[in-house]
């Protein structure tokens, strides 16, 4: 039988692709191998025998084809070796930015934006990041990671506005702690790890006729008239003096500060602030302006407007404390961790930002306002002035000019003006706003708005709100 001839360019069968090879009868044993030609000289071999070149062909033809790599296997093979690559320049001998990128999350998982010298210990620990980077940089060339580290480091620099130049974090955090700094206890950096708004510390404020903002977000507006204590645990007592606003009034105002610094170990010794109307010092009363040895003053006072306006910051307590002059009377802001906040004997219970004021002294419902807001009606001759110079209509202008949001703050600057008629309340709620957007760590909470007895924001009428002031200033009149 004759063999069909193959078409030329044809080729010789189907190619395998690479893998095992696929089952096939056994092959016939192989015919002996023609004798290799020999030598001619000058490199040539002596042309093979027709014979041999036969058994060649036949050969060639039983043996199956490898088809080439595909594009897409060829790709990803380069990829591995590059990854592979990669994973070898992050190994501790060589390429060290996972290092670099751990101490850094080290450094900083126990701060927080809402305490003080957050931005100071931010761009300490950033420039220990950038110095880490820099140090690894020749062995780290051409990895992405590291790039990328390195742009993230120079955009939080500038976002932070942290200098290149400056003291820089240790990577050990354990041996940098400072029994004199609250933020570095262990207790509380693993108390906050992962928050980002930390419910373990609280505010407090109390500003204007006096309108009380409570530990517990609670608005109240109280009498209490004479002395009374704002705070009194193991750590800090603060005490306020009201006296009446207006003759034949039972509103008050406050005149008077006492803070008493309690002695803390080898922190600080006691120290006292004491602030009156046009007396508000930038010093305690032993005219020292910090507590504690060394350059980082564990307690001190620092005087952001003379005679109107000073904070104090205890970083061994971990505690803020604002207090202002606006007009004739005083406001205080303060903000502190709540485990120390709730360090007390049953003794001390009597705390106004602890507990509020007590019911016999409130003038309202224990939302800022009383219940004629809810709703009650009053007759229309009720509602032309409650004190010479300001009506409704213009205390709300007032206000509004300087708080637009229409919350208990606006409505506690429309209440002063209106039962004093004295227009540094309106500079006072604002000041107290700003106060608690500096202090208080929840911004969902800064704002707080009248409420149904369910506790949802009310949607009432501007007219239900007028009435219910209007209420107010004659419930502080009688």
């Amino acid at each position: 039988m004759m063999r069909k001839k193959r078409k030329r360019g044809a080729p010789p069968g189907p190619c395998r692709r690479h893998g095992p090879r696929p089952a096939t009868a056994p092959a016939p044993p192989p015919s002996p191998e023609p004798t290799r030609p020999a030598w001619t000289g000058m490199g040539l071999r002596e042309a093979p025998s027709s014979a041999a070149a036969a058994a060649a062909e036949v050969e060639q033809r039983r043996r199956p084809r490898l088809c080439p790599p595909p594009l897409e296997l060829l790709l990803l093979l380069l990829l591995s070796l590059e990854l592979l690559h990669a994973g070898d320049c992050q190994q501790p001998a060589q390429c060290r930015i996972q290092k670099c990128t751990t101490d850094f999350v080290s450094l900083t998982s126990h701060l927080n934006s809402a305490i003080d010298g957050f931005d100071s210990e931010f761009c300490k620990a950033l420039r220990a990041y950038a110095g880490c980077t820099q140090r690894t940089s020749k062995a780290c060339r051409g990895n992405l990671v590291y790039h990328s580290a390195v742009l993230g480091i120079s955009d939080l620099m500038s976002q932070r506005n942290c200098s290149k130049d400056g003291p820089t974090s240790s990577t050990n955090p354990e041996v940098t702690h400072d029994p004199c700094n609250y933020h570095s206890h262990p207790g509380a950096r693993e108390h906050r790890r992962g928050d980002q708004n930390p419910p373990n510390y609280l505010f407090c404020g109390l500003f204007g006729d006096p309108h009380l903002r409570t530990f517990k977000d609670h608005f109240q507006t109280c009498k209490v008239e004479g002395a009374w204590p704002l705070i009194d645990n193991n750590y800090l007592s603060v005490q306020v003096t009201n006296v009446p606003v207006v003759p034949g009034s039972s509103a008050t105002a406050t005149n008077k500060i006492t803070i008493i610094f309690k002695a803390h170990h080898e922190c600080t010794d006691q120290k006292v602030y004491q602030a009156v109307t046009d007396d508000l010092p930038a010093a305690f009363v032993d005219g020292t302006t910090s507590g504690g040895d060394g350059d980082a003053k564990s307690l001190r006072i620092v005087e952001r407007e003379s005679g109107h306006y000073v904070e104090m910051h205890a970083l061994y307590i971990g505690t803020t404390v604002f207090v202002r002059q606006v007009g004739r009377y005083l406001t205080l802001a303060i903000r502190m961790p709540e485990d120390l906040a709730m360090s007390y004997e049953e003794s001390q219970d009597l705390q106004l930002c602890m507990n509020g004021c007590p019911v016999s002294e409130r003038i309202d419902d224990g939302q800022g306002q009383v219940s004629a807001i809810l709703g009650h009606s009053l007759p229309r001759t009720s509602l032309v002035q409650a004190w010479p110079g300001y009506t409704l209509e213009t205390a709300n202008t007032q206000c509004h000019e300087k708080m637009p949001v229409k919350d208990i703050y606006f409505q506690s600057c429309v209440f002063d003006l209106l039962t004093t008629g004295d227009a540094n309340f309106t500079a006072a709620a604002h000041s107290a706003l700003e106060d608690v957007e500096a202090l208080h760590p929840r911004k969902e909470r800064w704002h707080i708005f009248p409420s149904s007895g369910n506790g949802t924001p009310r949607g009432g009428s501007e007219l239900s709100v007028s009435l219910g002031l209007t209420c107010l200033i004659l419930i502080v009149f009688l």
